[in-house]
């Protein structure tokens, strides 16, 4: 089965969504999070990526929350595609992780600030899954070429960019939606970070911030340029959420921003 092309490739034509929480907090929540997406998707014709970091080792304040523990987080991403059957991914960060995770998950992703790694994005390359490899915030879309022909040269073609928003200033990011088109000319899937791309890092209190309220904004100009796939985090309750929650949208109001983009998608057809 080839997992990227029934991703980009579908009955109705639609982009393709990689939804779920930041990070894995525990099994029921993660169920209940792919459960409730999974029926949005299925009525839309969305194909469904589960997303779950199964830790965060990017966190401002050495006391931020980072995960349950690698093997329980990845066992309950494994636990999610078996209920569900449909591909997840989670973030790595280190060489060693990549054999590790892909034990576990259909899509390995190379964070922002790791993805001219080179070591990292060889070793995503020759577990053979999906690399989904996110742009730095101080790359030029064009510049992404040359991280996805490592893994090409690697020995594998399964890959996916993702534009996460570009540093303006010391706490903000704003997305060239220019680099949507760009990127696409390389011949891979390219994928619309929304939540990342409104976050309002490096503050003062050491907690990441956000915009959530510009969600809604940012994924239908994506999808209105062409975008192949969507990246939202979400969660039943943000503000209660162990990582990220200032940038993430309600699970309650997914289904409506979902059945929105559907239209513009259709209408651009």
């Amino acid at each position: 089965m080839n997992i990227l092309k029934e991703l980009t490739v579908n009955d109705k034509n639609n982009f393709f969504l990689m939804a779920g929480p930041c990070v894995i907090e525990g099994e029921e929540m993660a169920l209940h999070i792919a459960e409730k997406i999974v029926t949005m998707t299925d009525k839309l014709g969305i194909p469904y990526v589960f997303k779950g970091s199964y830790r965060k080792a990017n966190r401002s304040r050495l006391d931020s929350f980072t995960g349950i523990g690698d093997e329980k987080a990845l066992k309950i991403l494994r636990k999610v595609h078996e209920t569900f059957s449909i591909p997840t991914v989670t973030d790595i960060h280190e060489t060693t992780e990549a054999a590790m995770a892909a034990e576990y998950v259909d899509v390995l992703q190379i964070p922002a600030f790791l993805c001219r790694q080179t070591d990292l994005l060889i070793a995503a390359a020759k577990t053979g899954k999906i690399v989904n490899i996110k742009k730095g915030q101080f790359l030029s879309p064009e510049a992404m070429q040359f991280a996805a022909q490592k893994v090409v040269d690697a020995g594998n073609t399964n890959v996916m960019l993702t534009e996460r928003g570009t540093t303006f200033g010391y706490t903000d990011l704003v997305v060239d939606y220019r680099g949507i088109p760009k990127m696409q000319q390389f011949g891979f899937p390219v994928v619309m970070d929304v939540t990342h791309s409104l976050q309002q890092p490096n503050q003062t209190s050491g907690v990441t911030g956000g915009l959530p309220q510009l969600i809604t904004t940012v994924a239908k100009a994506a999808v209105a340029v062409g975008v192949d796939g969507l990246f939202i985090e979400t969660h039943p309750e943000p503000r209660k959420a162990k990582s990220d929650g200032a940038n993430m949208l309600s699970l309650d109001l997914l289904n409506d921003l979902l059945i929105q983009l559907v239209r513009i998608r259709q209408a651009i057809l």
